[in-house]
This record gives C-alpha cells, structure tokens and sequence, in this order.
C-alpha cells in the first residue's frame, strides 16, 4: 500500500513527494511480491491537490519552481506514466476530501473506493490553472467530454454519492470500512491472474485509440500468451475439479 502522508496539510503534494511516489509506484510494480497496489492518504483526506502555501510563497519571494526539466517533463507526469504503464491493478481509497492532482491520481487507479464523507473537486480553474496530473486524460473517458468540461472548468465540489452516480468513483462505503473494503478489492484482483490482468489492463487502455480491426488483433495477440500460460491450465483445471484456482503469474 502506498500512502500519501503529511495529514496536517490534507497531504497537499510537494515535490519531495513527486520523487517519493514515482519510486513507490515503480518499486511496487516491480516487485514479484505484489499483485496490486493502493494508494491512498493518511489521516482525514486523500490528497488536497499542490500545496498553495508553497505556491504563495514562491510567488512572493519572485521565486521560480518552474525550472526546465519541470517545463518539460516534470516529475508528475512520470508518476502519472509508471501509474498507467503499471502491470498490476491500481486501487484508490479515497478517505476524505480529493482535489487537483490528488484527483488526477485517484483517476490513474483502475478502480476507486471512497469513504461516504469523501469530497471531489477538480480545482485547478479556481487557480487560474489548466488541469494536470493526467485529469484532462482520464476524466472525460470516465465521465463524458461533455461532462467533463462542466466539471474542470465550473469545479464543483461532488460528494461521494454523486462521484458515484459519475462512476467516478465504483463503490461508496462508511468511513471505518474504507480501507478494509479497499484491501478486501486489492486483495480479489491480486488472487486473479496475472498474465491475464497486465495484458487486459494494457488492451483496455489503449482500446479507446484503437479501429476495431486493431482491437481484434491485440485481443488475439494477449490471448495467444494467456493460453500459452501455465494459469490457463491451472484455471481450466480448477474450474473442472469446482475449486479456486491458485495462478502464479506465468
């Protein structure tokens, strides 16, 4: 699990974090030992987006936290990339309140779990910002362009049932089984196969790029490994023997 952790700042992120969180996300799934990750943040709320504090007082000071590898390729976008190149499930609790960033990664997960008294907003045009974090990726092909618009540029403030009436997030449950619900998903994907998730999780990404023909292809093309695996022999056999199976991930 990995967890975002200044709770007296709603765990607003700054840039220790960015180079905390990428190596997390990278060591997770390239660990043998891990079949999904959470990410979710400590104390009352998931992830209040940048931290304005610092802002302000970059602004102030006439400083620049914009240097050029930030304009180029900054250190968000890589954490943003290892999250949708993961070859494993990526679940968010989402605790409490979500905004900005923080919204943009609960959106790279696969699946989001949120707490009843969990609070989603997309913030940035509050800011005179453009929004980042992979949130102009991710949101309309969850909610609609459409909708998507209405919510970046007018940044509402949606409770957890209307996140859920979105399908922003898939499931809403009281604040103290948040994260025994959330382990409780993980652990389900993480009993499932592996070959099978990295290649479905890998297609269903770039599906939404691809002509039918082109979907076809990839689809035989994952499912000419997945039969090749020993998981698929295991599954066959423990369907036929009415048992759950035990895949190993080859």
């Amino acid at each position: 699990m990995i967890t975002l952790n200044r709770p007296e700042q709603s765990n607003a992120i700054v840039s220790e974090m960015r180079e905390e969180l990428l190596d997390a996300f990278l060591v997770s799934d390239a660990s043998d030992e891990v079949r999904a990750i959470v990410l979710t943040g400590a104390g009352d709320a998931f992830c209040a987006g940048g931290d304005l504090h610092a802002m302000k007082n970059a602004i102030e000071s006439g400083d620049s936290w914009v240097d050029t590898e930030h304009r180029i390729m900054p250190v968000r976008n890589k954490v943003v990339l290892a999250m949708h190149r993961a070859s494993k499930p990526l679940v968010a609790g989402i605790n409490g309140a979500v905004a900005g960033g923080g919204m943009g990664m609960a959106l790279a997960c696969d699946i989001r779990v949120a707490s009843s008294d969990a609070k989603f907003s997309m913030a940035f045009s509050k800011l005179g910002l453009h929004p980042e974090w992979g949130l102009s990726y991710f949101l309309p092909r969850i909610v609609g362009e459409a909708r998507a618009k209405e919510l970046i540029w007018l940044a509402p403030k949606l409770s957890a049932a209307e996140a859920l009436k979105l399908g922003i997030v898939s499931q809403v449950v009281d604040a103290d089984d948040l994260l025994p619900a959330t382990m409780d998903l993980a652990r389900s994907l993480a009993a499932g196969p592996p070959v099978a998730t990295r290649l479905s999780r890998k297609s269903l990404s770039r599906s939404l790029g691809l002509s039918l023909e082109e979907t076809l292809d990839m689809e035989t093309y994952a499912q000419n490994i997945c039969m090749a695996s020993e998981d698929f022999r295991e599954g066959v056999t423990a369907v036929v023997e009415k048992r759950p199976p035990k895949f190993i991930g080859r």
